[in-house]
């Protein structure tokens, strides 16, 4: 599995990807994850802490192994998933997304352009230059008493509902242990983070990219999903085998291919193919308050920000 940290920022304006050399020592770090679920002290807690945090630090980016989640639940998510985004186009469409404070339901092909931009006019500009090739599924929490998923029709997509719900609270369980971690590599009490984000105000996200021919990818601005940086806690990514995830490397500003562990390549000379990815945004509650914290000295060096006022307004810019 892949994590990556919304605390690290893509810069926004690099039009022309740069891939990096193979002589480039940029790694994405590899942490096992197990060594902090099995620790029987607080010290052995904080070494996997540090790496955790050291990492971020370093690269923003992290693999994650031994995180738990059986393979077979990951592969099952993936099925139903792509159960989901072969019902037909009139199906799909009942369960259009509406609005970014819900964020809930199906987004077709080319209504979304991701980008590290939050002008809403750019974004405009964006998306009628080079739309983002992919359509994706928006999952939120289930019991909200008012903002409430798109589920498809049982008939439709058998299985596919529960499936879903059970992976929500599964990655949230996993990221609740993670957000623990970073707060002992910060110096913080394991526990800082337990009641900013136990309202579970997360979004599960399926992703389907499909065929491209790679002369449209290559194409100034063009992408299956522009560069950006995320805008929650952290984003827990799962690849299918063809892979496709680049990041930018903070220190030489070149995007490195974030190759999916084990990897098996299906591609062909013209046409990128076709694959799937599921990110589960992590996301504070949405009363919380964004804000430097208390250790990190007394000047702040950006004004604290409500959370729902920020990543609300985030999505208002990046979707039609």
């Amino acid at each position: 599995m892949f994590v990556r940290a919304s605390l690290y920022i893509r810069p926004f304006g690099l039009q022309k990807r740069r891939f990096a050399s193979a002589a480039s020592e940029f790694r994405i770090p590899v942490i096992d994850f197990s060594k902090f679920r099995a620790a029987k002290s607080d010290a052995e807690k904080k070494d996997t802490a540090n790496e955790i945090v050291s990492a971020f630090k370093n690269s923003g980016f992290i693999y994650i192994s031994n995180h738990g989640l059986p393979q077979e639940t990951v592969s099952k998510v993936f099925q139903k998933s792509a159960d989901f985004f072969k019902m037909p186009e009139e199906t799909k469409a009942r369960l259009a997304w509406e609005d970014p404070r819900a964020n809930r339901g199906w987004v077709q092909s080319g209504r979304e352009r991701v980008t590290q931009s939050a002008d809403a006019a750019e974004i405009l500009a964006l998306r009628e230059k080079a739309p983002d090739f992919k359509e994706s599924m928006e999952i939120g929490r289930d019991w909200d008493s008012h903002w409430k998923n798109q589920w498809p029709e049982e008939a439709d997509a058998p299985g596919f509902k529960q499936t879903m719900l059970d992976f929500f609270q599964t990655c949230h369980n996993l990221h609740t242990e993670i957000m623990r971690s970073i707060a002992l590599g910060l110096d913080l009490s394991e526990d800082f983070f337990d009641r900013k984000i136990d309202k579970q105000c997360h979004n599960l996200r399926l992703l389907s990219y499909p065929p491209i021919k790679r002369s449209l990818i290559d194409g100034e601005g063009q992408a299956r999903a522009g560069a950006h940086s995320d805008y929650g806690t952290l984003t827990l990514l799962f690849q299918d085998s063809v892979g496709g995830l680049e990041v930018l490397s903070p220190h030489t500003g070149e995007f490195i291919a974030a190759t999916p562990i084990p990897k098996v390549i299906s591609s062909t000379e013209t046409i990128t193919p076709a694959r799937q990815s599921i990110a589960f945004f992590s996301n504070p509650n949405f009363d919380a308050e964004i804000a430097c914290l208390p250790n990190c000295g007394k000047e702040a060096k950006y004004p604290a920000i409500n959370t729902e006022t920020y990543i609300v307004g985030r999505l208002a810019a990046t979707y039609m």
